[in-house]
């Protein structure tokens, strides 16, 4: 009777042990929308090309991936307390990220662009910041493009930060703030859309340390075994042609850059 009992204890904790193994994976994505790459459907339902992207991660981690929605500018501090395990919402990998976070390999790289009205001329001069004196330049809270304006040119222009992109757009289009910088497809969607008709892309910032080396899924320091998966996935996805096929249907060239 012992022997059985003890046979069923094994094979008990051997179950949970593989179920725990097994335990869904929760990527956290920001809750404000950011098309093309994440944002909801009329039925509430994630789409865009992360979300398809990280589908594609999950599917060949063999892994079951839950969505976690929470607000940007919290978004580290709640990977930190473990709401979820991978941040997959455009997070640029920067030397100043990577003393709280790790990351993984990068899987797309796009540059930053200022945007404003088309009937408007600018000599925008990163080395000048009186390229831009007097202007208003909107941004996006707890990003690389906030702390890029602000130290190139905050000295001579207001840095106007919102909570959210869309707002960024929302107040050029009122013509509460001149320039509105961000990163490239990201206002490229919005330039696409009729309120961005009259609006176009008036400067391409250079390379620059602030803007990291690409966007990468971030995680906690401690996730080494999660860090070694999710990049064999992300190799996986891009070499067996899976990454090309979805980047095709929301861009015409290469996101992944060089």
């Amino acid at each position: 009777m012992k022997t059985i009992k003890a046979l069923v204890l094994t094979v008990a904790l051997v179950a949970l042990q593989t179920s725990l193994a097994h335990a869904d994976l929760k990527i956290g994505f920001a809750a404000e929308p950011f098309p093309p790459f994440s944002s909801k459907d009329a039925a509430g339902k994630w789409v865009g090309w992360e979300v398809e992207a990280i589908d594609a991660v999950c599917k060949a981690m063999n892994e079951k991936c839950d969505y976690v929605e929470v607000a940007w500018d919290g978004i580290i501090p709640a990977l930190q307390a473990k709401k979820f395990d991978v941040i997959w919402s455009s997070m640029s990998i920067t030397d100043k990220r990577k003393e709280v976070i790790d990351f993984t390999d990068r899987y797309y790289k796009t540059p930053a662009v200022m945007v404003g009205a088309k009937s408007e001329t600018y000599s925008i001069d990163n080395k000048n910041a009186d390229s831009l004196k007097g202007k208003i330049i909107g941004v996006q809270t707890s990003t690389i493009h906030a702390q890029y304006a602000q130290k190139y040119f905050g000295s001579a222009a207001t840095v106007k930060v919102y909570d959210t992109q869309d707002n960024v757009n929302a107040d050029l289009v009122a013509g509460r703030i001149d320039l509105d910088m961000a990163d490239s497809i990201a206002l490229d969607a919005f330039l696409k859309t009729d309120t961005g008709k009259d609006f176009e892309v008036k400067w391409t910032a250079p390379p620059d340390p602030i803007f990291g080396y690409g966007v990468g899924g971030g995680i906690r320091k401690d996730d080494t075994a999660l860090k070694e998966r999710l990049n064999k996935a992300i190799g996986a996805v891009r070499g067996n042609g899976t990454y090309d096929t979805i980047a095709k249907k929301y861009f015409n060239f290469n996101i992944y850059g060089s």
